[in-house]
């Protein structure tokens, strides 16, 4: 005779301040890139407090897939405003992006002031052995999800290629994947016939009619044009307004201006978040502007990663560094501040207009399979995005000289073998294996790869 569990209670209306609680422990806790701040909102959210389901959540994360942008923050504040309309996703957005902010601000200060001494060196020489593996981890758990089926993984593949191999635009595999699987659903293909990511459903999880916001569309989910363009006018005037105050004022050759207007380009035109868009910031910032060198990119997505917050917080460390170095008239260390600040402003106030814009439509349509088999592509060919990040890390973590192939129509990069450092090959060897073999958090390994560089500088292991 089988015992057959007693169902748990339906749990109750989520109280604002409760809200606001969690939200400030998932902000404290969002370390590990994307992969890592997904998780920990799955788990509080989905497994914990049982707020909402496994397919709602996932609905919205492959919508936040699909937008320019920092998608773990996205995803907080689309769900912020799930639970308490627009307040709710303004609370949301900001706290899950102000731990990262105040210890960005802080560490690029202290980079900028002692970055050039040995020891400071060594840290960086061991955090960026780390942040390779990291960033493998990130490709390999989002590719867990994602890649259900052989299509997927075909789509993964043709990212992968287009833009490390081909270098094609971004924006363009990304409309290219989505529209592989809406042609796709709409034809009928069993591969994208759930969206691919929507194959994740945990046997474990409750089910919907369980969780505080079900399968229901309260009605400021519903989509409102009036209210649309009302809100859509606001925050583009908050974000844009200081964006053409600094040219007026300052002139459109001015690094501040400059500032402003590269990293608001780069929150239209960027899609997949930190993993996906460093490559383009980290050509732009050096090659076209010579805001950092080379290396220097490296380094600030070290201090991203051992910071909570979204890992496009890089883009913070990068206006620093642009403004500390070329502002004219102004003390380097406040201006730096200054352009951290408009950093993080013009990167991150277009994240709460595309939730508070599309998020009512993308609900309206959570049962349209066409759209969730189209975000699923999207959600594969970020995996072939993130794939070539990494190799791109590897070949910079592992070689001192890197270069260009020379045909005109490919983008590839191949090391001189010759320049293989030894010491960072074996580093990052050891970093794998603890991260891998002996499931280590990011937080340690970060903490033992620094103390690693920092005990090979020492020895006189280092340059």
């Amino acid at each position: 005779m089988t015992v057959e569990n007693p169902p748990r209670p339906s749990p109750g209306p989520i109280p604002f301040s409760a809200a606001v609680r969690v939200w400030a422990r998932i902000a404290a806790l969002s370390f590990g890139g994307p992969a890592g701040q997904i998780a920990v909102m799955h788990r509080i959210l989905v497994e914990e407090k049982r707020w909402l389901g496994e397919r709602r959540f996932l609905h919205a994360l492959n919508y936040c897939m699909l937008l320019p942008g920092p998608e773990a923050q996205q995803l907080a504040i689309y769900i912020g405003w799930l639970m308490h309309r627009t307040v709710g996703g303004l609370v949301a957005g900001l706290l899950f992006v102000l731990p990262g902010f105040l210890a960005i601000m802080g560490l690029s200060i202290l980079y900028f002031v002692l970055g050039d001494t040995g020891p400071v060196a060594a840290v960086f020489f061991g955090l960026k052995s780390a942040v390779l593996v990291i960033v493998v981890q990130a490709m390999l758990r989002i590719g867990g999800r994602a890649l259900r089926n052989r299509a997927l993984i075909a789509v993964a593949a043709a990212a992968f290629l287009g833009i490390g191999v081909l270098g094609a635009p971004f924006p363009l595999i990304i409309l290219a994947a989505g529209l592989i699987g809406f042609l796709g659903a709409r034809a009928g293909l069993p591969s994208f016939s759930t969206g691919g990511a929507q194959e994740s459903v945990l046997t474990d999880d409750p089910p919907e009619a369980a969780t505080v916001l079900g399968d229901s569309n309260p009605a400021h989910t519903q989509p409102d044009l009036s209210w649309a363009l009302w809100t859509g006018a606001v925050i583009l005037t908050l974000w844009l307004a200081p964006v053409v105050t600094l040219g007026l004022t300052l002139g459109w050759d001015n690094v501040f201006t400059q500032i402003a207007i590269f990293f608001s380009k780069m929150a239209v035109v960027t899609f997949g978040g930190a993993y996906a868009v460093l490559a383009y910031v980290a050509q732009e910032a050096v090659q076209t502007y010579g805001w950092l060198r080379p290396g220097e990119m490296l380094d600030g997505l070290a201090l991203a990663e051992t910071t909570p917050g979204p890992l496009i917080m890089v883009t913070q460390f990068v206006g620093f560094l642009g403004a500390a170095r070329n502002a004219t008239g102004l003390d380097p260390l406040w201006a730096g501040v200054l352009g951290g600040v408009l950093t993080t402003w013009v990167t991150f106030a277009p994240c709460f207009l595309w939730i508070f814009l599309g998020a009512p439509f993308v609900e309206a349509l959570r049962g349209a399979r066409a759209l969730n088999a189209a975000l699923g592509a999207i959600t594969a060919a970020v995996v072939g995005v993130i794939l070539n990040l990494a190799l791109w890390f590897s070949l910079h973590v592992l070689f001192a000289e890197v270069r260009e192939v020379g045909v005109p129509w490919l983008a590839l990069q191949v090391p001189a073998p010759e320049s293989l450092n030894l010491a960072s090959l074996l580093l990052t060897l050891a970093a794998a294996v603890a991260a891998f073999g002996f499931k280590l958090g990011a937080v340690p390994l970060l903490i033992g790869c620094s103390l690693a560089g920092l005990t090979l500088h020492a020895a006189g292991q280092l340059a």
